[in-house]
């Protein structure tokens, strides 16, 4: 029989789902037996997430579980039936936690002020918390590539730290790994594949509609330089994983005060010329 020759969208899988297990392996993200709650917002980042991680599950020679989670913030206008549908429909395991943000939100921050912080700490209080009570010991957000390299210049301009997002780390409460599969992949890729496979995209109303945020800035600048220097963007990303500390300036990462002792006994300094009498 003859074989169907392999779709774009095909081959934007396979290369998606290698660096999902890529980055998995680089990174250690997942073990055998694991419990992982894979936090789906409905957006196409999230969605492609839970795709990638159910094919790699039932490939993987480990045995681990998942489970998506949406967080409901009872948005206006927000239709509820749209996730439980499409994962009823594909027979994918989830949990949908109902808590209003959505009020908070709006009642502590002044009207065209930016939400994002404050709406990113609730939703991660009740999706830690819930992960923590129900025995999941690995927390899956939809964090891609360019967010990573958007969070570095976010921090870079306007707190004057080198700092981005981690692949892999321990949550500020010590109660979760928080795992970022998607570390590898550029958005572009999960848009198109997003496309393709028609995800319900539930767009946010809260800093989706904010068209002055920094990080939509930093967006811009960052395509701009892709565009007239493709390749750039990756090029930041894989420079966050070639650190050398002694060629930056941070003393509390590298001692620098140890440089040169002893120096004085090895190269005497010369003889001072004598004053002129």
């Amino acid at each position: 029989m003859t074989e169907l020759p392999e779709s774009r969208a095909d081959k934007l899988a396979r290369r998606l789902r290698r660096q999902v297990g890529q980055a998995i392996a680089d990174y250690r993200m997942i073990d055998a037996g694991d419990r992982i709650m894979v936090c789906l917002s409905g957006g196409k980042d999230s969605w492609v997430m839970l795709d990638m991680l159910l094919e790699l599950q039932a490939r993987a020679p480990v045995r681990f579980d998942l489970l998506a989670v949406h967080l409901d913030q009872k948005q206006p206008g927000y239709d509820a039936s749209i996730l439980p549908t499409a994962l009823r429909q594909r027979d994918i395991p989830f949990r949908i936690i109902e808590q209003d943000t959505y009020s908070v939100v709006e009642r502590v921050i002044p009207a065209g002020r930016t939400m994002c912080s404050l709406c990113s700490r609730l939703r991660r209080g009740a999706l830690y918390d819930f992960a923590a009570k129900n025995g999941y010991n690995r927390i899956a957000l939809g964090h891609h590539r360019d967010d990573i390299v958007e969070t570095l210049f976010l921090n870079l301009f306007h707190q004057a730290r080198l700092k981005a997002m981690p692949p892999k780390l321990q949550a500020d409460d010590g109660r979760n790994i928080v795992i970022r599969p998607l570390a590898y992949c550029a958005e572009s890729d999960l848009a198109e594949l997003a496309r393709e496979r028609a995800y319900p995209i539930i767009p946010c109303d809260l800093c989706g509609s904010q068209e002055s945020l920094q990080r939509k800035a930093i967006k811009r600048m960052l395509q701009a330089w892709e565009i007239e220097t493709p390749g750039r963007i990756e090029n930041i990303f894989r420079a966050l994983t070639r650190v050398e500390p002694s060629q930056l300036a941070d003393p509390a990462l590298f001692d620098f005060s140890v440089l040169g002792l002893g120096t004085h006994e090895r190269y005497p300094a010369p003889p001072r010329p004598a004053l002129d009498e």
